[in-house]
């Protein structure tokens, strides 16, 4: 949640900055102030709904601060700001914010269209008032009040709305016209500024270079689809990326439509999606795209954008597929006899297709943090990597192998289930090497030579799979070379934890043998031996054993009392009690119980 007070905080800082007194010419930085409301307001997140709300609140704010209302409580009463009424600057940004408001509200309506069609229409209608307002803005900026920079600005802003609104009816080449103007004015002010300023006009005319590409390929220039891929493998994680995903996904929507049926594991299905076949048309693509991407970030978007596309291709199948009874028994759990339906093997391909992406982007990642572990070459402002977190990346790669041979359709394919295993038994291997690294590192001797005969003993394993279960001969080949190097690792580490242990000993035997040269004994016991003792002139010097040893003296003389032989004790017989018979009932009640005593 927002807190409504530090935001109300910053647009009162926002309007303070507005009340400012104005020189005599007007200076209105269009695309800096856009960006920066952009940015605080929502759209670093892609919420619209929250940078439409900020504009209305702007808007408010101004008018309230001009006494400019719009009529009261009762009625409205639109005012037209004339250029005669141009006398302060926050003239100008009403239209501006205006503008801004039904542009956000357009795109919000746009990203809620792909679910619900209609709202296109409404999407299209706010543009429309977009577009007055910006012309509204020009025709200000027009006034001689206003200086070149302004009305420079607000030609370029009025073109790339103009272009946006025919971008979105698909009127191409009106739009390459109105977006052709947009980009030159930008380039043009970008040349007459070497500050951040100059940056910022520049990425507004990255932003528009796609734009234009794609209108150029749907007027017939077959060479833009090219260029917009160029264009997104450069881009990595840049603000454009997704902008040129939409692009790139709408450009193979229209080249799918060729593509009818694949082929996997000797079955045929047909695809009628025309999302499912733009991936499927993407997947083609995706080898040759991550090879030319420069980087790892850049190869990483890759796989993530496909990724992204993927799910979304699964998610429109899984809603055809619901009134499928073996599909819906598959989800609760429950066995399923007999042949799956085509399309929902289709859904077991792509869900194929998601994990083993998964998996080549995650080693992907493990390559890339191979790189910086301890003892290798860490380029700055890197981190370091720990044996821990290539272990964690090799935990979910074999979570993901393992989901695939329980996919439907897939329970009766051993030759896939072999394959599996082999590809689990080698990332195995990898994964308790870096554990037995980790264990080195803790100086923990015989648990590392102990996981270091588990990799040799995984590694022998995974081989002979690779030469009997895998098909892809080069892919056999690529992973049985890497799981020999692993074994010359594996080795290395197991001898150098072998010597570690040696010399640990050494050090332990050198630490005893110092411990039993050195003389505890007091200075009174070692007189004619010379010995720097350091302790001698310290508080408590060791001179003489205290407390003194215990010394054998000698005992008492033992006293005999001899005179008690000699005494005559008094007799006692009187002071015993006399037992009296009370006849042959007492006798029997004595020998019964007792008798009293």
């Amino acid at each position: 949640m927002v807190d409504r007070s530090m935001t109300s905080e910053s647009e009162d800082v926002e309007d303070g900055k507005e009340e400012q007194p104005q020189a005599e010419l007007f200076t209105v930085e269009v695309l800096q102030i856009v960006k920066e409301a952009q940015q605080q307001h929502g759209l670093r997140h892609g919420d619209y709904q929250r940078y439409r709300s900020y504009c209305s609140r702007r808007i408010r704010r101004i008018r309230k601060s001009l006494h400019f209302p719009q009529g009261d409580r009762r009625r409205v009463q639109p005012k037209v700001i004339t250029q005669e009424l141009l006398k302060d600057v926050r003239y100008l940004h009403l239209p501006l914010f205006c503008a801004e408001r039904a542009w956000g509200y357009a795109m919000q309506l746009k990203d809620e269209a792909n679910t619900e069609h209609r709202k296109k229409f409404h999407m299209s209608a706010r543009l429309k008032k977009a577009v007055q307002y910006t012309e509204e803005l020009l025709k200000l900026c027009d006034s001689p009040k206003c200086d070149a920079r302004t009305k420079l600005e607000a030609q370029a802003y009025n073109s790339w709305m103009k272009g946006s609104l025919q971008f979105e009816s698909e009127n191409w080449k009106s739009a390459i016209e109105l977006l052709s103007n947009a980009k030159t004015i930008y380039e043009r002010l970008a040349s007459a500024f070497t500050d951040e300023t100059q940056a910022l006009y520049l990425q507004k005319v990255d932003e528009v270079s796609p734009s234009l590409r794609y209108c150029a390929y749907n007027i017939g220039d077959q060479s833009a689809i090219q260029d917009l891929k160029e264009m997104r493998w450069k881009a990595g994680q840049d603000s454009i990326s997704s902008t040129l995903d939409e692009l790139l996904s709408q450009t193979r929507e229209k080249q799918a439509v060729t593509l009818s049926e694949v082929s996997w594991r000797g079955r045929t299905m047909a695809v009628k999606n025309e999302h499912v076949r733009s991936f499927l048309l993407n997947i083609q693509e995706s080898e040759r795209e991550i090879e030319a991407a420069q980087g790892i970030d850049n190869k990483v978007s890759v796989y993530e954008s496909l990724i992204k596309e993927c799910i979304d291709a699964l998610q429109i199948l899984r809603d055809s597929l619901q009134e499928d009874q073996t599909f819906r028994a598959i989800q609760r759990g429950q066995q399923v006899d007999g042949k799956i339906s085509n399309l929902h093997y289709l859904h077991t391909y792509l869900t194929y297709l998601r994990l083993t992406k998964t998996v080549e982007r995650n080693l992907l990642l493990i390559e890339n943090l191979k790189e910086n572990l301890p003892g290798q070459q860490v380029a700055p402002g890197k981190k370091i990597t720990k044996p821990q977190d290539l272990v964690r990346l090799y935990d979910i790669i074999m979570q993901n192998l393992g989901e695939i041979p329980n996919l439907s359709g897939l329970e009766d394919d051993e030759a896939l289930q072999k394959e599996i295993s082999t590809q689990i038994q080698g990332y195995k291997a990898f994964r308790t090497f870096y554990i037995a690294q980790s264990y080195a590192f803790a100086k923990k001797w015989p648990e590392a030579i102990a996981l270091c005969e588990k990799v040799l003993e995984y590694s022998q394993q995974a081989l002979q799979g690779y030469k009997k279960h895998v098909r892809d001969s080069a892919k056999a080949k690529e992973e049985s070379s890497s799981l020999e190097e692993l074994i010359k690792q594996a080795n290395s580490l197991k001898y150098s934890c072998h010597a570690s242990t040696i010399l640990d000993a050494d050090e332990v035997v050198e630490q005893f043998g110092d411990l039993a040269i050195k003389d505890k004994r007091p200075l009174s016991e070692r007189l004619d031996q010379y010995l720097e003792d350091t302790t001698l002139v310290t508080k408590k010097p060791n001179l003489v054993p205290f407390p003194p040893n215990f010394e054998p003296i000698p005992c008492r003389p033992l006293f005999f009392d001899l005179a008690l032989n000699h005494i005559e004790m008094p007799s006692v017989k009187e002071k015993m009690e006399q037992t009296t018979s009370r006849g042959i009932t007492g006798m029997v009640k004595g020998w019964l119980w007792g008798g009293k005593k």
